[in-house]
């Protein structure tokens, strides 16, 4: 096979600063909406990239749960990997990728832990199972087999039955951004960037080559 070999040509879309949204939540909500309105395969799924205590960076896909002025929003385990890297440096990356629109977001900023009563509410929308399999799996830990895993679920089912509570390691943080970047494919590989950066209380708006 070979990779070297592969090409495509990007001509769905343009992005020029007359058609842009001077507010890049705007934009992006512009985005979102014409990737789910398109019926995209989970539309809403992020990489989110973390850097721990030794510097290496790690990425995972998580889900785009809650966007507002306040920032962008997931829920998931405080004591997993990213929840530990969270801890020591607040400071993350986000990325989606909507590959048959040949569109790309990145998103930078400051991440914090939304409030208990936001995690609450997000928890107890769950479906039983997905509640119950919250407080199952010790997230990003060695475990024996996926037989353990399912023994956690089973033993955690019988307890709580139909009303399991949020676990106290189990909620949502939210990403406030300094940084958006928006990039359509183009032909050519004159691909269209605008990145948007926080500035003195203002989005300052500018043109990358790609």
């Amino acid at each position: 096979m070979d990779l070297a070999a592969l090409r495509k040509s990007y001509e769905k879309a343009e992005l020029s600063e007359e058609v842009a949204h001077a507010n890049p939540l705007r934009q992006f909500e512009r985005w979102l909406r014409e990737a789910i309105e398109a019926q995209l395969p989970e539309p809403t799924a992020m990489t989110l990239a973390t850097v721990g205590s030794d510097l290496r960076p790690s990425t995972r896909v998580v889900l785009l749960k809650g966007c507002d002025e306040r920032g962008l929003v997931w829920y998931t385990n405080y004591d997993s990997r990213k929840g530990r890297e969270l801890a020591g440096n607040p400071y993350a990356a986000l990325q989606f990728h909507w590959v048959e629109l040949e569109r790309v977001v990145r998103i930078e900023g400051v991440v914090e832990k939304v409030s208990a009563e936001e995690s609450d509410a997000y928890f107890a929308s769950r479906p039983l199972d997905h509640r119950i399999g919250a407080w199952a799996s010790p997230q990003s830990q060695v475990i024996d087999s996926r037989a353990a895993l399912v023994a956690n679920a089973a033993r955690y089912a019988a307890q709580f039955r139909m009303n399991p509570p949020r676990p106290p390691h189990w909620g949502g943080y939210r990403l406030q951004p300094d940084t958006w970047e928006f990039w359509q494919g183009r032909k050519s590989r004159l691909h269209d960037r605008l990145r948007y950066r926080w500035q003195q209380g203002q989005w300052l708006r500018e043109r990358l080559a790609p």
